[in-house]
């Protein structure tokens, strides 16, 4: 490290303020004593240039594609792990053994049932409700049934709530589901494995139990770990700035959730799926489309990314499993031939590449959730269902440095000065004719 200081001059007055500088050399101007001693805050809209926390569980480096959980590159996660191990990677910091992973399996198969009296709140949603909706509520309401979630004082409880959370949430999602198309709700089956389990709830009947083909579960197991976790992105943030609160688990990961369900973050690749569809449909070639994207008459959806500024690292993984399973499943989809041809074009057209609009890890994922069978309506669900094991390491590291206190961001305020009250009967007068409103 050259230096450990900044001087920032503020007037006649000019302050040291600490350089912090992570594993990775990333640095970062300590500005959180600013306040105290001169009365300023900083003012970032956005938090582009702002570091909220100090955290050990992902890193990112946007400009040359690097995405590693807690040091390990995506690309050998995503090759040789399972999604419970990286789950417990996330959470925990270190690769499990193998009696751990052992351990952890069997509470994630301890907890998968949902408590029956919970199953009946699914009966108070319209069978059109938002999917995301249902599932924040429902998580917050699983709470309710576990108590003891809501005190985390010790490693074995938290334990217990995070394998709890980390497996109803795809019982949960798959009730969901099954109520909203007029299909009984399935039991999870304790011999199937994480993915394996989720895609029985899915899509078995009563009368044709469903038993995924090892490509399908691969290919969800992948969608799920390249979605575990993403650094401070705005559900992430969301779940940190929950739980500095003091609420439990269950309640952060539901505010996470709301987070998630926004167009410009977990819906995305929703976006994807509809673009390619107006393109299908209405007979538009990928060149002619780009040729209005450039235009600015439509947008590029699945193109772009706020942190990378070159090819997202899970794109790459995504690209090949996508045509992978199209492939051995033998799936003629005319999408993902758009797909391609659309990626082909723009990777070669200095208008995309100078603007670093390079495909995302939602141009390829929306497909692959279509291949597996998944309705579009569930793409968000099937997100945060990937994303709860990187939810629950971030409150963990919320909850084990209690220290820090509440997040409390500051604000510039920008309203009327003080002013005094005016009577009813003044205000027509101060008004004037254009306060006139029908009543």
């Amino acid at each position: 490290m050259t230096e450990n200081t900044a001087k920032l001059t503020l007037g006649d007055q000019t302050l040291d303020l600490p350089v912090v500088v992570g594993t990775e050399d990333e640095r970062a101007v300590d500005v959180s004593a600013l306040r105290a001693r001169t009365g300023y805050i900083t003012l970032d809209p956005g938090f582009r240039s702002t570091g909220s926390c100090r955290s050990a569980v992902t890193f990112i480096d946007g400009e040359k594609g690097i995405l590693r959980y807690r040091g390990y590159p995506i690309e050998q996660l995503a090759e040789a792990t399972s999604f419970p191990e990286v789950a417990w990677l996330l959470i925990w910091g270190e690769l499990p053994t193998e009696s751990q992973l052992l351990h952890f399996r069997s509470l994630l198969t301890k907890h998968e049932m949902i408590h029956e009296g919970l199953r009946k709140h699914y009966e108070g949603f319209p069978t059109n409700a938002e999917p995301m909706a249902v599932l924040s509520a429902m998580i917050n309401a699983c709470s309710c049934y576990h108590p003891d979630t809501m005190q985390l004082e010790s490693e074995g409880t938290f334990e217990s709530a995070a394998a709890r959370l980390l497996s109803k949430v795809r019982t949960i999602a798959a009730a969901a589901y099954k109520k909203s198309v007029g299909q009984p709700v399935i039991y999870p089956n304790p011999n199937f494995t994480y993915c394996k389990n989720f895609l029985h709830m899915m899509f078995s009947e009563p009368y044709a139990t469903y038993e995924a083909p090892p490509e399908v579960v691969a290919a969800l197991r992948l969608f799920l770990i390249l979605h575990a976790d993403h650094e401070q992105n705005c559900s992430t943030s969301t779940v940190r700035m929950v739980a500095s609160s003091g609420a439990n688990l269950f309640a952060s990961a539901a505010a996470g959730v709301c987070a998630l369900w926004g167009w410009r973050h977990g819906g995305a690749n929703v976006q994807v799926i509809e673009m390619l569809n107006v393109m299908r449909k209405g007979g538009i070639s990928a060149e002619s489309y780009l040729e209005r994207v450039k235009r600015k008459e439509v947008k590029l959806m699945g193109f772009g990314h706020r942190v990378y500024k070159n090819y997202d690292p899970r794109a790459r993984i995504l690209q090949k499993a996508c045509g992978d399973l199209l492939r051995v499943m033998k799936i003629d989809d005319p999408l993902l031939d758009l797909a391609r041809r659309v990626e082909e074009i723009a990777l070669s057209d200095d208008y995309f590449v100078s603007r670093n609009l390079y495909p995302n890890v939602d141009f390829y994922s929306g497909i692959i959730l279509r291949a597996i069978g998944i309705p579009t309506n569930m793409f968000t669900v099937m997100f945060s269902i990937g994303r709860m094991p990187g939810w629950i390491a971030h409150f963990k590291e919320v909850l084990d440095h209690q220290e820090e206190g509440i997040a409390r961001p500051r604000q510039v305020y920008t309203g009327p000065a003080q002013r005094d009250f005016v009577p009813m009967a003044e205000r027509h007068r101060l008004a004037g004719p254009k306060s006139e409103t029908s009543t």
